[in-house]
């Protein structure tokens, strides 16, 4: 049976049970868990250090309202960078290349923001959908821009998500492939393309820590103008 490229974005079944749940639950099994001892191994001391600085470095900017939600944003972060880097391997799924779970995450976390401006300073929210010394026949326009651009922000969070890692994942196949068709016909070429397959492949790698960071920073942006 001939496949495409765009089979291995497809999400996978077995004995008509969908595995995209498994491939959800199975990151959190990969994390070390705290011990009871005084001392911690280096992978504890690293991920605490990790998550501490992240920590820090979102929420710098926020007041102590917006804290509530350090846990929250934290445990999205490492949960996007293990899977997109658990995407990276052979033979596995990467759910974060399906559009509808990243406006799953999206649209309520956005919402959820949303929901807290109108509450706490409704008019300091809604006065964002129009800029200060607007003049006045252009009111009605810009609020109308404004409102839709307002109702793009969790498409674009999801989109750009999907849309960079799907890239990434048919570029590394595409080259992959490449090297097997060259390598019997021109073997220099082939290890030429093969050292590029691997920095690629370490462009991913970065990719995969640098769009889950943006998908929580840009949150934590939306967060800072309601709260």
């Amino acid at each position: 049976m001939t496949l495409s490229l765009f089979d291995q974005f497809m999400s996978p079944w077995y004995m008509g049970l969908p595995l995209m749940a498994l491939s959800l639950v199975l990151p959190w099994m990969l994390f070390p868990t705290p011990t009871l001892r005084w001392l911690n191994n280096r992978m504890l001391t690293f991920q605490g250090w990790f998550i501490a600085r992240f920590t820090q470095q979102t929420f710098l900017p926020l007041n102590v309202g917006g804290h509530k939600w350090a846990l929250l944003f934290t445990s999205l972060m490492v949960f996007l960078i293990t899977l997109n880097m658990l995407g990276l391997l052979p033979y596995t799924f990467t759910p974060t290349t399906q559009l509808s779970l990243n406006l799953g995450l999206a649209v309520p976390l956005w919402l959820a923001t949303v929901i807290i401006g109108l509450r706490n300073q409704p008019t300091a929210a809604l006065g964002h959908l129009l800029p200060e010394g607007t003049p006045t026949p252009l009111i009605p326009v810009l609020i109308v821009i404004e409102t839709i651009s307002l109702f793009i922000r969790p498409v674009a969070l999801g989109v750009r998500l999907t849309a960079n890692l799907t890239a990434g994942h048919l570029l590394i196949q595409l080259v992959s492939m490449a090297v097997f068709v060259l390598l019997p016909m021109m073997p220099t070429v082939a290890v030429l393309t093969a050292v590029l397959l691997l920095m690629l492949t370490l462009l991913e790698v970065a990719v995969a820590m640098i769009q889950a960071y943006v998908f929580v920073l840009l949150l934590s942006l939306y967060l800072q103008e309601n709260v």
